[in-house]
């Protein structure tokens, strides 16, 4: 009896511990990412001569005073853009207002005796066609006409000379653009001449450049340049290149003009122009490929055998979205083009030097 109670104890512990086991049992391994990767081989590409240059606006102004007053009002900062005709800032325009009163009270009492010597010339005309007055009066009445015609096309200047005036009081933009510098504050004097606001056209930017002499002749024979806008290439629409070289450096400034609208650019900013000298041979990979960790810059290549390991190499200029490879890679090469797929997959193993990494 004890015997059988101790077969059925142990057939009980056996069944709990299956189905423990089944209940814990650990979960199917998750089907590996598949790691692709692209074969490397040199390419034919124009070789670049590449420099530093500084943005410029091609329209860009300073606005001075045209006329003497106190800045009354500032409606425009640094950094503001604005369209043509915006009001950037006013003078106070107490006199100006004055001066345009009295010279349209001028200019109507310049009409008044303009037309009243009219009117006597014509009496006096009739008058000297019936020969009842002397010629002397005909010419008295005639240069009086005259006079008062010439008073009136004064008063007519003075007019729009007084209407300029005010206008002067009002500073506005010439062209749509952005405020890159004011200069005066509210309540300061100012006289004619006196600068006010620099304001610089976004739409047509240029960037200068200064090239080595022994570069120049090529430049500018090839007419041809490139600006790169956050890694991505501009082809510059018009390439000059100065008459006269630099005394200092040997150099000769090149200005590049962009296409209209060029997008992430601002007067001042300096970036990367271009210039093919020629044509050499690259290896190039995606830059997507590119892994950095602290000051090492490195790749995964994918072996004939399906290992991967991690490759240092070192770049040069960025093409696009590829980037050139100076040293590290050889042709042929097959290199992972997803890293986070390919740094699961990086088993230890001899690199090409034989050392085990």
């Amino acid at each position: 009896m004890a015997q059988v109670r101790f077969r059925l104890a142990a057939a009980l512990a056996a069944g709990v511990l299956a189905g423990c086991g089944a209940r814990h049992a650990p979960p199917p391994p998750r089907a590996e990412a598949p790691l692709t990767s692209v074969r490397i081989e040199p390419e034919r590409i124009p070789a670049e001569r590449l420099f530093d240059g500084v943005v410029q606006a091609a329209n860009r102004a300073t606005m001075v005073a045209q006329t003497s007053g106190r800045v009354a009002a500032v409606y425009r900062d640094v950094g503001d853009v604005v369209p043509a005709g915006a009001l950037l800032l006013r003078l106070r325009a107490t006199m100006q207002r004055a001066d345009l009163l009295k010279a349209h009270a001028a200019l109507r009492a310049a009409r008044a005796r303009a037309k009243e010597a009219q009117t006597r010339y014509r009496r006096i005309r009739d008058m000297y066609d019936q020969r009842v007055v002397p010629k002397a009066d005909f010419d008295r009445v005639r240069a009086d006409r005259d006079a008062a015609v010439a008073r009136m096309n004064a008063a007519r200047a003075a007019l729009e000379s007084a209407t300029e005036g005010v206008a002067y009081t009002e500073i506005r933009a010439p062209y749509a653009g952005v405020v890159i510098q004011r200069l005066v504050q509210v309540g300061e004097a100012v006289a004619p001449g006196t600068p006010l606001v620099k304001v610089a056209s976004l739409k047509d930017l240029r960037v200068v450049v200064s090239v080595p002499q022994s570069l120049a002749g090529t430049v500018r024979r090839a007419g041809k340049g490139m600006v790169y806008v956050a890694g991505s290439p501009v082809a510059a629409q018009r390439v000059t290149v100065f008459p006269a070289a630099s005394a200092l450096s040997n150099t000769f400034r090149v200005r590049l003009a962009l296409p209209a609208g060029t997008r992430g650019l601002y007067p001042g900013m300096v970036v990367r122009a271009g210039f093919v000298t020629g044509v050499h041979t690259r290896l190039l990979v995606p830059c997507s490929a590119v892994v950095r960790r602290s000051a090492v810059t490195a790749v995964y290549l994918v072996q004939p055998n399906g290992n991967v390991l991690m490759q240092q190499v070192r770049l040069g200029e960025r093409r696009g979205n590829r980037i050139e490879v100076l040293s590290g890679l050889m042709a042929g090469d097959r290199v992972a083009l997803d890293p986070l797929v390919a740094m699961q997959r990086l088993e230890p193993f001899p690199d090409r030097s034989g050392t085990a990494r």
